[in-house]
Parts: C-alpha cells; structure tokens; sequence
C-alpha cells in the first residue's frame, strides 16, 4: 500500500511528505485502516481531478488532510484544484503551505508561480521565480526578463538580458525587449555615452558596438550606425553581427554586390538566429525582384535554407513573385520547393497556374498528368491537362481529360464552368460546332448562377 501513495505522489511530480505509516503505539489493524483510507481518498481526488470534477477532488484531499495535516503533496493537489477552478486566493494559500512544508520541491513553487502570473501579481512572481532559478537558471532568466519588462524595471531587465547575451547567445524575443528599452529616451542618451566610453576602453567588446548600432538605426541617425558598423568590421573583421548592419547599409546604398557578400556571410553564419537570417533573405528578395541581375544570388541564397524545417523558402519566394504577377519567376520557385516537397499541394496548384498564365504548355500537360498518378479524383489537375492540351492543338487528348475531370467536380461551380469551357473549346477544334456550343451554353449558365 506504501508503494502505491508513492506511485501518486511521482505522478503529481512531488513527493508525499509527512508521517505517513507512521503511528506510534496503534493496534495494527488500526495502522491499515488508517493508510487504506488516506490512499482511497488521494486516488479518488487524481481521479475526479482527471475528470474535470475539482469540487469533489477537494473533498477527497480534505478527507485526506485530516488523516495526514502535514502533506505537502496534498496541498500541492490542492492548490491545483482550486487553480484550475480560478479560485486563486484558495490556491495561493495550498501551494504556500506546500512550500513551507517542503521548500526542496520546486514542483511547489511552480504552481505557486503559475498562480500569481495567471493573477497578474507580477512583484511576487518575480521573487516565486527568482526560487526556480535555483533549479533551472537558464529556463527561468527567459521569464524573469519579462516579468522586469511588465512591471516596467528596465534597468534590470537591461542587465539580465546583456548579461544572457553573454552566457546563451542572443534571441529575437530579447532584442525586441532591448530595442524597446534603448527607445526610452530616459535610457537611451546615457546609454550611448556609455557604450562610447566601453568602445574607447576595449575596442573588441563586439556587444557594445552592437548596442550602439541599434541605438542609433532606431532615433534615425543612420549616418552614425554605418560608421559604427564600420568600425566593428574594422576592429572585429570576423564578426557575423557586423554584416548585418552592413548588409542593410549596402541595400539602402542600391549596392547590390556588397550586399550579396554581407548576406551570405550572414547566411554562413553559425551565431545568427534564423530568423535574422529569413529576415535578410526577404530584404535581398525585394531588391533582388526590382534589380533582376541579381536573381542568381537570390538562388544561391535560398540554397542556404535547403534544410529548413519550418519554412520552405523555395515556395515563399514563388508566392512573392506569383503576388507580383511574374509568373516565369514563380514557377522556378514553386519548382524548387516540389523538390524539396513532392506533395505539398498549394504548391503543385500554384505552379500549374504560373504554367498556365506564361504559356508553358508542354510543362503544364506532363506536370498536371504526372500527378494525376498520385491524385486521380482531382479535378483541377484534369483541368490543367486539357487546358494544356487544347492550347498544343491536342483537341482529342483535351477532350479526354477534361471529360474526366467533370466526374470529379464537387461544389465548385467556376471550376466545373472552366471545365466545360475548355470542353467546348477542344470540340470545336474537333470540328463538331453543335457539341461546342452546347457546353459553352453550359459554361455561361454556371457562370451567371454564380454571379446571382
């Protein structure tokens, strides 16, 4: 029976506290009774927990409690209970006592945490997580960061996040705190002075440099965060943060080919979050679409996010040129990402329309028949395959496909117009007029139930 209060208790991820088993001078058959009872009552509160009944789950721990008073366990579940039922005055009060009863378990102080920052009690879940930290530093110091920030301790907030800068690297989430920080101009004209002097002092300290060009890009004073930039590159001549800054001097510049190189040192780079890397990408696109010589570094660019599991680079830049209406563009894009990723069917739909809207008609009849052998109920990739056909003069195999595809429609009435069209079409290539304008009627007629 002890083995299965522990086996709760590993659930509840705290351990059960207390003089359980133990009761001096009692009759046996009275210690049983007693351990049967408290075991019962705990197992029918995880139970009516699981199902959502918090009200009758404290019921059951209270039985418990007056069993074991001094249960940390219990008043962890507790505190749970009435969490999950937003009463947090009542939960606040069981995760206290759990902590005072075992301030070793930092499951405890997580629930105390959960409370005061679902309550919005942000002082005291500063100190609550100030006591995690003693188990997980790095995980918590993310949290403690924006607690500073909410309760508007900038000056703490600024030195925690340098000091993680340091110690885990720099995170998009952090420099945003830190931007919003050095805007403040209560902060920011010090805060320059300061890292002027630390430049001074130690012309290798790359974070101040770093500060210093944020500093200066946001109150607009470019001119002065090139030439730090600059100067960073020159003092640092390894350093991946320098690029950044250059590549967006060299774009604002129209200075493409330097731009190219600061963006791929940027892309080679280990150091940089690949977000700052998407970000550049996205900024030499734009440029890159209205200065199309540069278009073989585009490609060799999205080469870099070859094994991007998040984002299939390849596909975004087709959408940016398919939104542009540079349908040849597009589909070489839309082709790279089918590479990447066969099925991906936004995609194949996609490049099928760019084929279609540049008159690549032979690609767009293999490419639209190769896939119909894995989707043989997809009606638009009939549609494809005739339209291709009609405009290759293949009035036969046209008909064919675009007979088969009416089979296939459902509920998508300009479909099923665009379908009978083409049919009417490639029957009057076939030389029968009367079949022509019977599915043109057709056509027409859905087109007008539409517009109704």
């Amino acid at each position: 029976m002890k083995f299965k209060i522990l086996f709760y208790g590993i659930l509840l991820s705290g351990s059960l506290t207390g003089p359980l088993g133990v009761y001096a001078q009692k009759a046996p058959e009275d210690i049983a009774l007693a351990n049967t009872e408290f075991e019962d009552s705990f197992y029918e509160a995880l139970k009516q927990k699981g199902i959502e009944n918090y009200d009758k789950a404290i019921q059951s721990l209270q039985r418990c409690l007056v069993k074991e008073p001094n249960s940390a366990a219990v008043y962890n579940e507790l505190g749970k209970n009435y969490l999950a039922m937003r009463n947090m005055p009542e939960a606040e009060d069981a995760f206290l006592k759990a902590t005072q009863l075992d301030p070793k378990n930092r499951w405890y102080w997580q629930g105390l945490y959960d409370v005061y920052y679902e309550n919005k009690d942000f002082n005291r879940a500063i100190s609550t997580v100030q006591k995690l930290m003693e188990w997980r530093k790095e995980y918590y110091q993310e949290d403690l960061v924006s607690l500073y920030m909410y309760t508007q301790q900038y000056d703490k907030a600024l030195a925690l996040i340098n000091e993680m800068e340091e110690t885990v690297g720099i995170s998009e989430r952090r420099a945003m705190y830190k931007l919003q920080i050095l805007n403040d101009k209560k902060v920011a004209k010090p805060q320059k002075e300061t890292l002027e002097a630390n430049i001074k002092k130690n012309p290798k300290d790359e974070q101040s440099y770093l500060e210093l060009i944020y500093l200066y890009s946001e109150s607009n004073q470019e001119g002065k965060a090139e030439e730090v930039a600059r100067k960073l590159e020159k003092e640092i001549p390894g350093s991946d943060w320098a690029q950044v800054s250059l590549f967006k001097f060299h774009i604002n510049d129209n200075d493409g080919d330097k731009a190219a190189q600061s963006m791929f040192k940027v892309l080679e780079s280990k150091k940089i979050d690949s977000k700052i890397k998407h970000r550049v990408l996205n900024e030499f696109l734009i440029f890159a679409n209205n200065n199309p010589k540069y278009s073989k570094d585009l490609d060799k660019a999205i080469g870099y996010f070859a094994d991007d599991k998040n984002i299939n680079v390849a596909k975004e830049v087709g959408k940016f040129y398919f939104s542009k209406k540079k349908y040849t563009e597009a589909a070489q894009y839309f082709e790279k990402s089918l590479a990447a990723k066969h099925d991906d069917v936004e995609s194949i739909e996609l490049l099928l329309y760019t084929y279609a809207e540049s008159n690549q008609n032979e690609k767009l009849v293999k490419t639209a028949t190769d896939y119909l052998d894995s989707y043989p109920t997809q009606p638009r990739l009939y549609y494809y395959a005739g339209l291709g056909s009609n405009r290759l003069k293949q009035f036969a195999k046209a008909k064919d496909w675009l007979s088969s595809g009416l089979d296939f429609v459902v509920d998508d009435p300009e479909l099923e117009a665009n379908l009978n069209h083409e049919l009417g079409e490639a029957y009057g290539g076939l030389g029968d007029n009367t079949k022509k304008l019977t599915y043109f009627a057709k056509a027409d007629k859905l087109v007008k139930n539409k517009k109704q």
